[in-house]
């Protein structure tokens, strides 16, 4: 059986991060957790780095500003995935310089995980969400770092709970907008699947200096489909209410920064069709789906019927 690489996860105290450190130890890969100093004190992200200690990671300190930190941590491994915050984006170029010193990396899988900042057509509007992520992947291919990225688009836990309701917490039981036509696809995926098609990439020769793009049967929906789904499992047809393309470009001026983000992110996917208006083959990519058919993943219609479970408890 060949040798499982050695994976370090840098962001393990976030969503995604613990997500992935858990895939990975569940894959059987020796796996170890950068943190910092101030998550011992923070008792949120202390229980995580204890659950991730007890189920077999290796915890080792440093920080994205500590080089020497991270190029101790790197000569540990054959591979590190980030999974910092969108806040923390161009902090990676440490990181990278750290990779470069190291020289024994064999995959980088850096903090993209959205829509692929090169395919979007939104970037003069997203605040940089974008471009900072753009500055990283020519940085890296410049280094010549071998890389992964994957491309999940949306996370499930965003907009789905609403049923793409930006406005709402709740999934909506009598009346929904609608942005556009509503006929514009996007795509969704759950963070634990996620993590287990990127722990699944880090040794394939076929995802090498590759953009993964994760499109799942039963998680690409337009915003009219979706509605159609959430009124079968509550049985109650809701009133539409249909904004054009210019109300939403409104509300995102007038809306301040960063509340307009989410905003942003429905005129990507639902209007501009950034999610899935591209080829993966052809343009380049390879598809996740594909490449790891073996993977159960939690399809929206199942993630909608658990929702409607706990929204009927409460």
């Amino acid at each position: 059986m060949e040798k499982k690489s050695r994976i370090l996860i840098i962001g393990v105290t976030g969503n995604l991060g613990f997500h992935l450190a858990k895939a990975s130890l569940h894959f059987s890969h020796p796996t170890f957790a950068l943190f910092r100093d101030s998550a011992v004190s923070d008792p949120i992200k202390s229980q995580k780095l204890h659950s991730l200690s007890n189920s077999g990671a290796t915890l080792l300190k440093g920080s994205l500003e500590d080089e020497a930190s991270l190029i101790e941590a790197i000569k540990q491994v054959d591979v590190v995935v980030s999974a910092v915050s969108s806040k923390q984006v161009l902090a990676q170029k440490l990181l990278i310089s750290a990779i470069k010193q190291a020289g024994c990396i064999k995959r980088f899988i850096p903090s993209e995980f959205g829509a692929d900042p090169d395919k979007v057509q939104i970037l003069n509007m997203a605040y940089n969400f974008y471009t900072q992520k753009a500055e990283i992947r020519r940085l890296v291919e410049a280094e010549g770092i071998p890389y992964t990225i994957i491309s999940c688009n949306f996370f499930m836990s965003l907009l789905i709970p609403s049923i793409v309701q930006p406005d709402l917490e709740t999934p909506p039981r009598d009346k929904a907008t609608i942005f556009g036509d509503g006929n514009t696809k996007g795509v969704f995926m759950k963070e634990s699947d996620v993590a287990a098609f990127t722990i699944s990439a880090v040794d394939d020769p076929r995802t090498l200096n590759k953009v993964v793009y994760l499109r799942p049967p039963g998680n690409v929906y337009s915003v009219n489909e979706l509605i159609e789904i959430w009124e079968g499992k509550i049985g109650k047809k809701l009133e539409k209410i249909y904004e054009p393309e210019e109300e939403l470009l409104k509300k995102i001026k007038e809306i301040p920064y960063p509340k307009n983000m989410k905003f942003i992110f429905l005129y990507s996917a639902f209007i501009k069709g950034d999610h899935t208006y591209f080829d993966i083959e052809l343009s380049g990519g390879v598809d996740g789906t594909k490449l790891y058919p073996q993977l159960k993943y939690t399809t929206i219609s199942e993630y909608l019927d658990t929702l409607l479970k706990n929204n009927e408890l409460e």
